[in-house]
């Protein structure tokens, strides 16, 4: 890969193939064909996974030949519906290595919700405090407000320059000596990839704390054993896991922990019975109460085809996959460069592979080492068919950390901003950057999607801000046009 001034921006050697790869392009020959068809090379896999044709197949076939009804009736379609739903719950705890006698399964709409149910019941109060990390996604963020209106104190336990949490072992201990609570740590940073030690849970439970452990960026891509991490909340949503259905996640628990849990209402179906006059209800006891309405039963039901096309990839062959293709894509980013030798990128976290998934944030810089405004790039690589993400990614603690952005700069830029809060105003407010880029690789990435993200990216070597090239976009089109006397970079995008 090279600039237009002949200047390497790239000169890693091409990776020999290994089994794992013939596998892999079958698997996209047979699964994600719709998504060559489309000519996008998808990096997105943190906010979505993609649905295989397999599971569009099963739920085809599912409801063409069986017929479902509403759960809370006792005809037969009603009752087919029931066991669906408790097929899945056995399902959903023998994945994550546990059964019925331990742990219980919440369905919900997704893993935010799943972190409600524990928020809003939660015991929270003086001598019950709220303990997060400072990476976590704004779902957890939002449970402080619970917990302050319940008059618990809230700490936040700190990042270091890689993004890792800092001595939190340590933090914990110390907190400890005032008393109990909820400690909430993410498997995996949704912004940096970062993966925090499991074992911070047994330590906070041996502290005497209760555990909340967002799970929803790690399991798409890592198996969760619950034995060895005895979490007493885990919150996930399945279209990360495997694309389709959208709209149902689930709370894992410990029976013990959510029996403590304290719903502050009722609704539909989380009751044995409810009084109008008389004012009286009682609460079912297990998941039920917990799932507020009529469950998703169709979308239940389809979980299994998701289930059974990552059983047949395999955990250990897609994690082995994919910790390859992100150690390749962190070594081409690194290697980009302006023509004076100057990085055109930051990596915000680790540079290296190791206690990492499959998410890697990043910045580009011009050619004076100023961030490049992550829209920018987000827009120019959409239109030429590579789907990054741009922003906070919903972990504002994460990416104040990456850029070492103060808490009363912030502060005071989001009070005077109020309402007429953007991005673009908040960078202007700080005089800093305030948002990064983001590519997360999953199932059906292969090589080429990451040799046509860095030649997308390496655009922006020749140019200082904006980039100019003739750029082709997926539909043939021109994206980005030469002013009249300079040269041209168009890198081939197959």
């Amino acid at each position: 890969m090279r600039a237009s001034n002949g200047r390497a921006v790239s000169g890693i050697a091409p990776p020999a193939t290994t089994p794992d790869d013939a596998f892999f392009d079958e698997l996209h020959r047979f699964e994600f064909a719709h998504l060559a068809e489309r000519g996008e090379s998808y990096l997105d896999y943190a906010g979505a996974a993609l649905y295989g044709a397999s599971q569009i197949r099963a739920h085809d076939e599912m409801l063409r030949t069986r017929l479902f009804g509403n759960p809370h009736s006792e005809h037969g379609p009603s009752r087919a519906a029931t066991e669906a739903i408790d097929a899945m719950r056995r399902r959903v705890l023998a994945w994550f290595g546990v059964d019925a006698a331990t742990h219980i399964v919440v369905f919900t709409a997704n893993a935010s919700a799943a972190i409600r149910v524990v928020a809003e019941a939660y015991p929270f109060g003086p001598e019950r405090a709220f303990i997060l990390a400072a990476d976590n996604h704004n779902s957890v963020n939002g449970v402080r407000e619970f917990a302050r209106r319940a008059g618990a104190a809230v700490h936040t336990l700190p990042l270091d320059a890689e993004l890792r949490l800092a001595e939190p072992g340590a933090r914990l201990a110390e907190l400890a000596r005032g008393g109990s609570g909820l400690v909430a740590i993410p498997a995996q940073s949704n912004f940096s990839g970062v993966r925090h030690p499991l074992e911070l849970v047994e330590l906070a439970r041996h502290l005497g704390f209760e555990t909340l452990l967002d799970a929803a960026a790690y399991v798409p891509t890592s198996r969760l054993d619950l034995v060895r991490c005895p979490a007493d909340f885990v919150a996930l949503s399945f279209y990360k896991m495997f694309g389709f259905p959208t709209g149902i996640g689930a709370l894992v628990a410990r029976r013990e922990a959510l029996e403590r849990l304290e719903r502050p209402w009722f609704a539909g179906g989380t009751v044995l019975y409810a009084a109008s006059g008389a004012e009286r209800h009682r609460l079912k006891g297990g998941a039920e109460r917990f799932e507020d309405g009529t469950p998703n039963f169709l979308g239940i039901a389809a979980l299994e085809a998701g289930f059974a096309l990552l059983e047949r990839v395999g955990s250990e062959r897609l994690a082995r996959r994919l910790a390859r293709l992100t150690a390749e894509l962190l070594d081409g980013l690194a290697a980009l460069r302006h023509g004076d030798g100057f990085p055109l990128v930051r990596i915000h976290g680790p540079r290296g592979a190791a206690a990492r998934g499959a998410t890697v944030a990043f910045s580009l810089l011009d050619r004076d080492g100023a961030t490049i405004p992550y829209e920018s790039v987000e827009l120019r690589a959409s239109e030429a068919g590579v789907c990054l993400r741009g922003g906070c990614f919903c972990n504002p603690g994460a990416a104040e950390a990456a850029f070492a952005l103060e808490p009363a700069a912030v502060a005071s830029c989001l009070d005077a901003l109020g309402g007429d809060f953007a991005p673009a105003c908040f960078r202007e407010c700080l005089g800093a950057p305030v948002g990064a880029l983001r590519a997360s690789l999953g199932i059906a990435t292969r090589r080429s999607d990451l040799r046509r993200a860095l030649e997308v990216i390496s655009l922006w070597a020749s140019w200082a801000s904006p980039p100019i090239s003739r750029l082709v976009s997926k539909s043939g089109r021109p994206v980005l046009s030469s002013p009249a006397g300079t040269s041209t970079y168009a890198p081939s995008l197959r």
